[in-house]
Parts: structure tokens; sequence; C-alpha cells
């Protein structure tokens, strides 16, 4: 009998955290709004070559639009050089952005980063260094409830905008799930 409780207990924790967490990553996202700051931060994703990914360049579409709409004054890209790409993220992003308009002087380059956690980080020394205090941060709608916790712990007061690409909608499911598992991380190792 002893057995049995265990065997329930296990599949409760494997069913009853993934339900929960999708629950609050989805909430999070359906919910959330953006609010005019001092300034909009892109956070990065892949880049081929020198070319934004699908993700990179619908997180870099928002950001213009939030841009734009005067969401604020100044946009931050944020990611580094991975393996593969020939040049940094935040250099694809800017590269992306001066062709639709944007005035170099309104675009600041953070190229150092490797995560989430170093985009946001580095981000905020930007921030208090140019005296922002506050930001619209941009990623995929899968992404936005780890970057809000990762932007509390690192200090940006932040409002969130995400995008889902339909035309990859199974390359976004499929980040979702994983994002669940990078959730985990985050509340087991902070």
């Amino acid at each position: 009998m002893r057995n049995v409780y265990k065997v329930v207990l296990i599949i409760l924790i494997f069913s009853v955290i993934p339900v929960f967490l999708l629950i609050n990553i989805l909430s999070f996202a359906l919910t959330v709004k953006p609010q005019k700051s001092d300034c909009v931060i892109v956070l990065g994703c892949r880049v081929y070559g020198t070319v934004p990914s699908p993700f990179l360049k619908c997180r870099v579409d928002e950001g213009y639009r939030m841009l734009k709409e005067g969401y604020g004054k100044y946009i931050i890209v944020s990611g580094g050089k991975g393996k593969g790409e020939d040049i940094s993220e935040a250099l694809a992003m800017k590269n992306y952005l001066i062709s639709k308009g944007v005035k170099e002087d309104r675009i600041i380059v953070e190229d150092k980063s490797t995560s989430t956690y170093e985009n946001l980080f580095n981000s905020k020394r930007i921030m208090n260094e140019k005296g922002f205090n506050s930001a619209v941060i941009v990623s995929n709608s899968f992404h936005l409830k780890r970057s809000s916790l990762i932007a509390e712990k690192v200090g940006i007061n932040g409002s969130y905008s995400g995008v889902f690409v339909r035309e990859h909608v199974f390359d976004e499911v499929k980040s979702f799930l994983r994002e669940m598992l990078a959730l985990i991380k985050f509340y087991v190792l902070g």
C-alpha cells in the first residue's frame, strides 16, 4: 500500500507541476501590457549568419513598434555572438532597425550577453549609466514570465510585450514546453 502512495505522489508531481507552470507562463503572457517607459529592451535570439531568425525578427519588429508608438525613446538590443553566428544578435538587431529607418543614436547595443540573465543584467547596467528608470522588455510570449522574474531580480522596473510567431507554431509550442524546464531551474537555483 505504501508503494501505491509513492506512485500516486510521483504521478501528481509530474502532472500537476507542469500544468501549473504552463498555466503560469500562459496567463502571464496573456495578461501583461506594455507601459510607457524610458527604453525598450529587445532580448536576443538566434541569428543565421548575419540575418535575424524568425523569432528574433518578430521580437525586433515588436520593439520597433514599441519605439514608434512612444513606449520608449531608446531601444536596447541585447545579445552576444553565439555558435554559428557571424555577428552578435545585438548587431543583427541594430542593422535590421536601421534598415527600417530607426536613427542610430536611438539604438543602444549590448553585445556581451549569452543568456537571459546576462541580457537583463547588462541592460540594467546600461539603464543605470543612461539614467533610465523603466523599460518595456520584448521577447517571445513563452519567455516573458521567466524574463519578468529575472528582471525583478536584477532591479529592472519593467513591463512586457510578447510575440507569437504563427508561421513557426511547432517551434513556439516546443519552446513553451522547454520554458517550463527553464522556470523549474530558475525556481530551484534562483
